[in-house]
């Protein structure tokens, strides 16, 4: 395929490599129509740079939807680091990853993302400003994965008010897939308000650390395997680790009346959302659900306020019920019904957004 065909609904992609450090990454640009592209840099061992350039598209145009739905005013975007994140890292290379994004001249900010953590670009701080999400201690607004988990919560809650007509989520089961930042504070909260689990991780001390909470509780938790979490008897199924776990066979194997989580692109086709509604699972599109920390960090470039963005994440409850009665009165999926409002809005708002047309650089940016 023509790589001009591959990126035709991007604006700007960029291929970073730089042979001293060993960084080979891949920058995506797909919309600055809202304001300039917001998006998380992850770090991924992938097997071929088609993989890696497949994700990091996908990915930025998530980003796009995301930023739209969370009512930000920046654009989508993503970044991607091919490389191994437990051997590969250097303080170097987030530098010379600083510098390509430097070079793009404030049309792109990056943070954390899977594989990555803030301290990683604590580095690459040192050669943009065009970085969220590190420290506190920093300038930034700190760890991201508190308020996405809040947003998973306020999901569930609105989940549960349309399957059941309750936000109660007490004497229900959950099946959580991934127990990292996001996955193991929803698995707390859930636990602390009297839920059962089903949960699954390749980190052994995340599961421990679960079981002994469930234990000091005196709730119920079953550890599967990871083929096994599409195949329990749950209410409700929250993804929290990769995305296009929504497939042909998983579809076939779940059990639950809903889909909940924190990955992004869960659904591996658009058409498998389709899948999930003949099915009778009700499917909670995933840039709604994880918008919190994405409201944090677009937040964090005004100043930091927590109050503010719990204040704002708060409104993921109303946003999802809003889709879920959509889609109930178009008849179509949530995935199209939340994607119709996202591009309704991009549509009203692209010529109303003049915030950074006089702005050559941002100066709330500047914070060292």
């Amino acid at each position: 395929m023509d790589m001009f065909d591959k990126i035709r609904e991007h604006e700007q992609v960029v291929f970073c490599n730089d042979e001293a450090t060993g960084l080979k990454a891949i920058i995506a640009i797909h919309s600055t129509r809202l304001g300039p592209a917001l998006g998380g840099c992850r770090m991924y061992p992938y097997e071929s740079v088609d993989d890696a350039l497949e994700d990091v598209l996908r990915l930025s145009k998530g980003m796009t939807y995301k930023c739209a739905a969370a009512d930000v005013d920046f654009g989508g975007g993503k970044a991607v680091i091919i490389g191994d994140p437990k051997k590969d890292k250097s303080p170097e290379l987030f530098r010379a990853f600083g510098q390509f994004v430097e070079s793009i001249q404030g049309r792109f900010y990056t943070g954390t993302d899977m594989g990555t953590d803030p301290e990683d670009f604590v580095h690459a701080l040192k050669e943009t400003n065009c970085i969220v999400g590190v420290d506190e201690v920093y300038g930034g607004s700190g760890d991201s994965s508190v308020p996405t988990s809040q947003g998973v919560i306020y999901g569930l809650q609105a989940t549960s008010n349309a399957l059941w007509g309750t936000d109660d989520l007490s004497g229900k089961s959950y099946s959580i897939q991934g127990l990292g930042k996001v996955g193991f504070k929803v698995a707390e909260y859930l636990l602390e308000n009297g839920a059962d689990l089903y949960v699954t991780d390749i980190n052994r001390v995340a599961i421990d650390q679960i079981v002994e909470k469930a234990r000091s509780l005196g709730a119920s938790v079953k550890v599967v395997n990871s083929e096994e979490i599409y195949l329990q008897p749950a209410d409700i199924f929250i993804p929290c680790a990769m995305g296009g776990i929504i497939n042909d066979a998983t579809i076939q194997q779940l059990k639950v009346k809903a889909v909940v989580g924190s990955a992004n692109n869960q659904l591996k086709e658009t058409r498998h959302g389709k899948m999930l509604q003949e099915k009778g699972i009700l499917y909670a599109p995933d840039y709604i659900v994880n918008a919190g920390g994405l409201i944090q960090v677009a937040d964090e470039l005004y100043t930091p306020n927590k109050e503010r963005v719990l204040r704002k994440t708060k409104a993921i409850y109303n946003s999802l019920l809003n889709v879920y009665n959509q889609a109930r009165l178009d008849g179509t999926t949530t995935v199209e019904a939340a994607n119709r409002f996202c591009e309704n809005r991009i549509e009203a708002r692209t010529k109303r957004n003049s915030f950074f047309s006089h702005m050559k650089r941002p100066k709330w940016a500047v914070r060292m």
